[in-house]
């Protein structure tokens, strides 16, 4: 199957007009304002609300209550910017996550089924949301906003006749230690001097995966220049390497000290690598790309354009799902105003984490980022006392900032052709 050339593909080396020219390759490739400016914001706003709150920012505890209390929002981010790259859009996320939260309740509290058997049919309920919503999508022809207008409407109509206008709960303790519980500390804790004990075992998956980072990155340097492909300086590859090696270690040590890993950032961990080896290596991640870049392309090189919008939508859908159960497990029960303004956060974090708004580009890692930067926002301005207003109004500018850097960048990679 031929695949028609996305951005992703043109932008690592080789041709096209984002390839890098002769003689300037190195650096040209080793630092994209474009890719880089995401990750270069995230650490400025860390930076700052860390000197605001005198240092609070990135206590063990908070860097815990950062990952734990956005979960929700950075499944719904992984499954959004999915949509967004093949040119589409979902507003019914926030619906599909109170129906499906309510759905598990009434199978867990009240019918009692055990909670394996309760965690597979809401799963399976949320892909038939996302089925039914991809079919008048992508078969039927109705542009997607109209089709998950509906779909915002239609779902939390139907979670408050399931829940009858009250909360459901509690929920069984594996679904609340998914939500909110910690790995156990299977090695015990060693002492770090001053910051006192920590976990073993946390520190030692921390130093695998900076480890399996760099392997990956070393892996795919050797390959272009295996195949005669421009490559960084070295200086600059390894400070690529290193810059986010210390950065998880930091965070992990963080984590170590409090209450070890969170069991919602391991299910986040598997679900960003899982979605990126597919995005990356998967020919249906390429057809994903070729869809939004470049639709009649697409359609001339053999891609199943409808298949793959439909099946984007069923994995929306089933994401949405494990958002539900992740919510109500944390709250230990589904409530009718569960998942409300969760679809804003969670485009929110597709656009402010490279999302192109025409399709075509974007990263699952960069819609991590984005949901990161949102949560950081929230907890930053939780800490220094500010009303929620203020909360929505610099949450506001950062997205419009966002995607006026989107629309700025591609007129002046425009202009320079």
């Amino acid at each position: 199957m031929t695949v028609a050339p996305t951005n992703a593909d043109l932008s690592v080396g080789g041709t096209g007009p984002s390839a890098p020219k002769p003689g300037k390759a190195g650096f040209t490739m080793g630092f994209n304002l474009k890719q880089s400016g995401i990750y270069i914001a995230f650490a400025l706003i860390v930076l700052l609300f860390t000197v605001l709150t005198g240092g609070d920012m990135l206590q063990p505890q908070n860097i815990s209550n950062i990952i734990v209390q956005n979960s929700y929002i950075l499944v719904l981010a992984i499954g959004m910017i999915l949509i967004i790259i093949a040119g589409h859009i979902d507003l019914s996320v926030g619906s599909v996550v109170a129906a499906c939260g309510a759905f598990s309740a009434v199978m867990m509290v009240n019918w009692d089924l055990p909670w394996p058997i309760a965690v597979v049919a809401t799963l399976l309920f949320g892909a038939l949301i996302g089925a039914w919503q991809g079919y008048w999508v992508a078969y039927f022809g109705i542009p997607a906003f109209i089709v998950t207008l509906a779909g915002m409407l239609l779902f939390r109509a139907i979670t408050l006749m399931i829940l009858g206008n009250q909360g459901i709960g509690p929920f069984p303790e594996e679904i609340r230690t998914l939500a909110n519980g910690f790995t156990n500390g299977f090695l015990g804790n060693v002492g770090l001097g001053p910051l006192g004990g920590a976990d073993l075992f946390s520190i030692i998956v921390g130093v695998l995966v900076v480890v399996g980072m760099a392997f990956v990155q070393l892996r795919a340097r050797a390959g272009r220049i295996r195949y005669h492909q421009a490559v960084d300086p070295m200086w600059l590859f390894v400070l690529k390497i290193a810059v986010p090696a210390v950065l998880v270690l930091f965070v992990i040590v963080q984590l170590a000290r409090f209450r070890n890993l969170p069991w919602v950032l391991v299910l986040l961990a598997l679900l960003v690598v899982g979605y990126t080896v597919v995005t990356n290596r998967a020919v249906f991640g390429r057809q994903i790309y070729a869809v939004g870049g470049n639709l009649q392309a697409a359609t001339l090189s053999g891609v199943k354009v409808k298949s793959v919008v439909f099946w984007l939508f069923v994995n929306m859908g089933v994401l949405a799902a494990l958002a539900g159960l992740i919510f109500a497990g944390r709250l230990n029960q589904a409530n009718p105003t569960a998942g409300n303004s969760f679809e804003l956060d969670a485009i929110a974090a597709a656009f402010i984490g490279g999302a192109a708004v025409q399709g075509g580009v974007g990263k699952v890692v960069g819609a991590i980022t984005g949901g990161l930067i949102m949560g950081v926002i929230n907890n930053g301005m939780s800490l220094i006392g500010a009303q929620s207003e203020e909360v929505m109004l610099v949450k506001g500018a950062v997205l419009l900032a966002a995607v006026a850097f989107d629309v700025w960048s591609k007129r002046r990679t425009a202009a320079a052709r």
